[in-house]
C-alpha cells in the first residue's frame, strides 16, 4: 500500500471518530428524554430499514455464503453491534464524559491485547510505544494536565457497563479478520437485523417504567444515529480494519479526547487551551509510530 492511500484510510478514520463523537454527545444529550436500550433498538432499526431497499437483492444471491458463515456473522454482529452500544449508552446515563472518555482509550491496548489472545499476534515494540504515548497524550487531555484530576476520579457502574462495552468492541475489531465474505451492504444490514433482535425485548423491558418523550431533539437524534454513526461509520470503519488491520485502526480511537474537546470549543464555544495541543501531539505521535510499525513489518 502506497503513503497516499493509506493517508485516505486515516482521514476515514478520523471522520469515523467525529461521528462517533457525534454519537455519544447526542446519547448524553437526550438521556432523559428516551431510554438506552430503546434508543439502540430504535438506532440499528432505521439503520437497517434504511440498507434494506439496497441489500435486498445482496442478501438472496449471497444466502449459501451466510448460511457457511452465520456463527462468525451473529458473533460479530452481537460484540460490535448489540453489546457495545447497548452497553455504551446504558453507562453514559450515570458516567461522567470524563470517565468514558478515559475508559474508551483504554481501545488501542485491549485490541493488542485480543489479537495476541484470538490470534497470537505479538505486538511489536514500535506499536506499544505508540499506543502508550497516544494514551499519554489522551489522558492529558482528559485530565487537563492537571495530576491532581487523578484524585477526585471515581468510578462506579456506569463506568463498569462503558468498560464492559470497551472490551466488546476490541473483540470485535480484532475479529473483524474473521469476517465473512460478504459484500459490505449485506454484511452491515445482516449485523444491524441482529442488533435489532437483541435489543427489542431489552427495549421492551423499558417502556413500562420509561417511556420515550418524543421531541424534535429525541427525533432529531435518532435519525443522526441510525446514518452516520451506524451505517457511513460502520462502513468506513470495518473497510479501515480490512485495509490497514486491526491494531492500527483501533489507535485512531485515541483521537476521541481531542475531538471531544474540539467539537465542545466548535459547538459550545469551550476555549481550547495548550494541553489541548499537547496532548493531540502526542496522540499524532503514537498513531504514526504505530503505522511505522505495520509498514516495517510489511
Amino acid at each position: 500500500m502506497t503513503s497516499s492511500p493509506r493517508s485516505r484510510i486515516y482521514l476515514m478514520l478520523l471522520l469515523v471518530m467525529l461521528l462517533w463523537a457525534g454519537n455519544a454527545l447526542i446519547a448524553r444529550a437526550i438521556r432523559a428524554d428516551i431510554p438506552p436500550f430503546t434508543l439502540a433498538f430504535l438506532r440499528w432499526l432505521g439503520a437497517a430499514l434504511l440498507l434494506l431497499p439496497f441489500s435486498a437483492r445482496g442478501i438472496l444471491t449471497e444466502w449459501p455464503v451466510m448460511r457457511r458463515h452465520w456463527p462468525m456473522l451473529i458473533l460479530l454482529a452481537i460484540f460490535g453491534v448489540g453489546c457495545f452500544n447497548a452497553l455504551l449508552y446504558s453507562g453514559l446515563r450515570s458516567s461522567s464524559a470524563t470517565n468514558a472518555l478515559l475508559i474508551q482509550a483504554a481501545i488501542p491496548a485491549l485490541v493488542l491485547g485480543c489479537n495476541f489472545l484470538f490470534f497470537r499476534t505479538r505486538a511489536l515494540p514500535l506499536q506499544i510505544v505508540g499506543v502508550l504515548v497516544a494514551a499519554l497524550g489522551a489522558m492529558l487531555i482528559i485530565f487537563r494536565a492537571d495530576l491532581r484530576a487523578l484524585a477526585t476520579l471515581s468510578f462506579g457502574q456506569g463506568d463498569a457497563l462503558i468498560l464492559l462495552g470497551v472490551l466488546c468492541w476490541s473483540i470485535y475489531t480484532s475479529l473483524l479478520r474473521k469476517r465473512p465474505p460478504l459484500t459490505a451492504t449485506t454484511f452491515l444490514t445482516l449485523s444491524f437485523l441482529v442488533g435489532v433482535l437483541i435489543m427489542a425485548p431489552l427495549a421492551a423491558s423499558e417502556w413500562p417504567v420509561h417511556r420515550v418523550r418524543w421531541t424534535p431533539a429525541v427525533a432529531g437524534g435518532i435519525v443522526y444515529v441510525a446514518i452516520f454513526p451506524s451505517i457511513i461509520a460502520y462502513f468506513l470503519y470495518n473497510h479501515a480494519v480490512a485495509q490497514i488491520g486491526a491494531a492500527q485502526a483501533g489507535q485512531v480511537i485515541s483521537l476521541q479526547p481531542l475531538l471531544g474537546a474540539l467539537l465542545a470549543a466548535l459547538l459550545l464555544g469551550e476555549p481550547l487551551h495548550s494541553y489541548h495541543f499537547a496532548g493531540m501531539a502526542l496522540i499524532l505521535l503514537g498513531i504514526a509510530a504505530a503505522s511505522r510499525s505495520n509498514h516495517t513489518a510489511q
